[in-house]
């Protein structure tokens, strides 16, 4: 077990007892925040609600964006799948004695998303897309999206099938086939990030259904992690226009040694039928943001940097804690 990996888990286990229960004005505040994409809420592959609780839990979490509160349905088609059954949310909010909140809008930035704090939450954005959380008298947003997973363009081009989308050549055709497909998704975002303008701190959470554009490089083609360099829209959009600080890759600039792969635990590297990538992020920003740490939750090592058993979604949990 590496160095940085036992700080990680002994915060992991420490923080609930060391957050303050109030805030002096002045005085910085520090949160650990989390996206986790939990497969369908656990339902279709049974998995109880315990076990998503217990990741959580091993991470420390304070506030946690949730993709897949509800299961896929019977027949779940590439270009053809919505979310059916009821929300583990509360559930999941009730086994953690935390708040919650289901973004049950239908757009194209949400797919069973829900909202889960440590803290109060309170008034959802207009398009449903984050709500205000108050943490310790410090006015706090937290953004949670899930967009479309298709066409999935690392799959494009790599010339692996899912569903009738068509295979991609170039960056320039990867680029255009992310915007078509995601772009409705951020420009909702964007929209809805004008109401956190005057918060202390903002958040955004998400299986973005996108590897990040910090990933796909040019040093990354060079160690063989991927087959081109590609600036994904998506996360570009999310930085440059949002002005949010991608969390782990502030604490982890460097993409060939920490390429943190979230999707997915249920394959193996070379398996010529996947892509192992990272999809689920943790974006931030704040007057003074410090990124005290931040890493990968999952079933094993290296893979993961705080290691739950057992695991139980098709995706790693993107983790991190901040100051502001």
């Amino acid at each position: 077990m590496n160095t940085y990996l036992s700080a990680v888990a002994l915060s992991a286990t420490l923080l609930a007892s060391t957050v303050s229960p109030c805030h002096a004005q002045g005085a910085v505040t520090e949160l650990t925040v989390m996206s986790f994409n939990i497969w369908g809420g656990g339902a279709n592959e049974g998995k109880d609600v315990a076990e998503t609780a217990a990741v959580i839990r091993a991470a420390g979490a304070d506030i946690i964006g949730i993709q897949e509160t509800k299961p896929e349905p019977e027949v779940c088609e590439a270009d053809d799948c919505k979310p059916v059954g009821e929300s583990v949310a509360a559930k999941l909010a009730e086994a953690l004695g935390f708040h919650y909140y289901d973004q049950a809008q239908d757009n194209p930035a949400l797919w069973a998303n829900a909202i889960l704090s440590r803290y109060p939450i309170g008034k959802a954005t207009a398009h449903d897309t984050g709500a205000a959380i108050n943490v310790n008298g410090r006015k706090v947003y937290v953004f949670n999206i899930h967009p479309t997973d298709y066409p999935y363009q690392p799959y494009q081009l790599l010339n692996i099938e899912y569903g009738p989308a068509p295979f991609l050549k170039t960056a320039e055709e990867a680029v255009a086939a992310a915007r078509a497909a995601r772009g409705p998704a951020i420009d909702l975002l964007m929209s809805d990030l004008k109401e956190a303008d005057d918060a202390d701190a903002v958040f955004l959470f998400g299986d973005f259904n996108e590897p990040s554009f910090r990933d796909w490089t040019d040093a990354s083609v060079k160690a063989g992690h991927q087959p081109m360099a590609v600036r994904y829209p998506t996360t570009l959009r999310v930085e440059e226009e949002g002005g949010f600080t991608d969390l782990y890759r502030a604490a982890f600039p460097e993409e060939v040694a920490k390429p943190a792969y979230t999707w997915t635990p249920t394959s193996e590297t070379t398996d010529p039928e996947d892509h192992h990538d990272r999809i689920d992020f943790t974006f931030g920003k704040a007057k003074n943001l410090t990124v005290v740490k931040a890493g990968i939750v999952g079933e094993k090592a290296p893979e993961a940097d705080i290691v739950v058993t057992p695991w139980p979604s098709d995706h790693r949990a993107s983790v991190a804690t901040v100051r502001f």
